[in-house]
């Protein structure tokens, strides 16, 4: 049985209470749940205010386990890609866990040099060994994840514990693949994302954990987890919930004590 090491629900925004996370992060550990930053678009759906950052920051004294990810688009990609490490060391103190480089042209990101980012992003990584950095892994981002392969795996050096790549070919678009999910191998930590939701949770974990076999691995899901409510698009938490529910019928995931011994009675 593969173990399911998060279930990552993204574009948490202000839409949202902070104490609505920790509650369903106290409840279900496994949950993830991840920020996008983007200083273009801060304040719109899906890209939280700086203010509402630091409430949740706050709220995380209530839930020290708590798992956040940060994922960077726009000008914090192109800044930790020029070795501008500022805000990573911000992320840290908010109590962010992991940071995902979204280096793809339609997150606003300057792809064109991204061969260069290599040397730079390796430096990153080794400074900061208690954040695990994300790369997604498509055809777009392909120089620079490569080259992080070649300078670790081909050049026998020890591959970073805290490296770990996200397989998405939609690049961030929420279109799920054409193509089967990749298997997971025993050289790198990996995660799914891709169409993935509410409304097809159950066929996904099906195959992810074929894909993954005895290798621990996570998936990741944005557009799915959006509503309109009362004219307003917001983070949905009830969608939230179904695939939650999906993944513990799926045995992935535990319900909390109180629950399975209401389900007894």
């Amino acid at each position: 049985m593969p173990q399911l090491r998060a279930l990552g629900f993204c574009g948490a925004d202000d839409s949202v209470h902070p104490h609505h996370l920790v509650v369903l992060a106290q409840a279900y550990p496994c949950v993830e749940f991840g920020v996008l930053f983007r200083p273009d678009l801060e304040g719109q759906p899906r890209y939280a205010t700086m203010a509402w950052v630091e409430r949740l920051s706050n709220a995380m004294t209530l839930c020290s386990g708590m798992k956040l990810a940060a994922h960077l688009c726009g000008s914090r990609v192109n800044d930790v890609l020029q070795g501008d490490t500022a805000f990573i060391e911000q992320l840290q103190k908010w109590g962010f866990k992991r940071v995902q480089i979204n280096a793809t042209a339609v997150n606003g990101v300057d792809t064109s040099r991204l061969a260069e980012a290599v040397p730079v992003l390796c430096d990153i990584i080794s400074k900061y060994p208690a954040l695990e950095f994300i790369l997604q892994k498509n055809d777009e981002t392909e120089p620079l994840y490569n080259g992080l392969l070649l300078h670790f795996v081909s050049g026998e050096r020890t591959f970073p514990a805290n490296l770990s790549f996200l397989v998405d070919e939609s690049k961030g678009t929420g279109v799920a693949p054409t193509k089967s999910w990749p298997s997971a191998t025993d050289a790198y930590p990996i995660g799914y994302a891709g169409g993935i939701g509410p409304a097809n949770i159950q066929q996904v974990l099906k195959e992810t954990s074929v894909a993954a076999g005895e290798h621990p691995f996570w998936i990741d899901m944005e557009s799915s987890l959006r509503s309109i409510k009362n004219g307003v698009d917001v983070f949905d938490l009830d969608k939230c919930f179904l695939v939650i529910e999906a993944a513990c019928e799926a045995g992935l995931m535990e319900r909390p004590h109180y629950l399975v011994a209401s389900d007894k009675e």
